[in-house]
């Protein structure tokens, strides 16, 4: 017996699915997420979900490499403003992925030290960026430190008011990490 509806290619069920998964963990992260969750909004049933994912870990995985791939295609340029422009606009065309890649993902153990490698090579650029400037020293990793974690909240903060006026962000995100960065090249040395 036959639904009408014609079978989708193996690569194409995939890929609704880790669609359906990350806009389901977007909402309440890994734990919260059921794949029952899942599976209603993929519009499949639990066993399809096994056909192609193991386990829900499985899935949350394959959903995080797929948010960083496309957060790396979309934001590489060299650290900068255009930088923070470009993960603004990412985050405003892929939300779900930007929350699950830097707000639930660090909220997971077992998916925690793949968020923290992400969030630590993001400073690591931005500190080389410092020091091409300012010089290598404890202010130069407050700072990089500082305007990632400010720059993440505050796309966060802009996605759960609705992304308002994406440019206006921009703009606002970036000025705030400007300052930050700018603050590590005249702070006095640390005793």
């Amino acid at each position: 017996m036959t639904t009408g509806k014609p079978r989708m290619a193996r690569a194409q069920r995939r890929e609704q699915i880790l669609a359906a998964a990350t806009k389901a963990f977007s909402r309440t992260g890994f734990a919260a997420t059921s794949l029952e969750d899942i599976a209603a909004e993929a519009e499949v049933s639990r066993m399809i979900l096994y056909r192609h994912f193991e386990s829900k870990g499985e899935l949350f995985r394959a959903a995080l490499d797929r948010a960083l791939e496309r957060m790396t295609a979309a934001t590489d340029v060299e650290v900068g403003a255009r930088s923070v422009s470009a993960l603004v606009r990412w985050a405003a065309a892929e939300p779900a992925e930007f929350l699950v890649l830097f707000c639930w993902s660090e909220r997971e153990p077992e998916h925690a030290e793949r968020a923290v490698r992400v969030r630590e090579a993001m400073e690591s650029e931005v500190r080389e960026r410092i020091a091409r400037d300012a010089g290598h020293g404890p202010w130069s990793r407050w700072a990089a430190r500082l305007a990632v974690a400010t720059c993440l909240e505050a796309i966060m903060l802009w996605l759960r008011e609705s992304a308002p006026e994406p440019d206006a962000a921009i703009e606002r995100i970036t000025r705030i990490v400007t300052s930050i960065v700018d603050s590590a090249g005249g702070a006095p040395e640390l005793t």
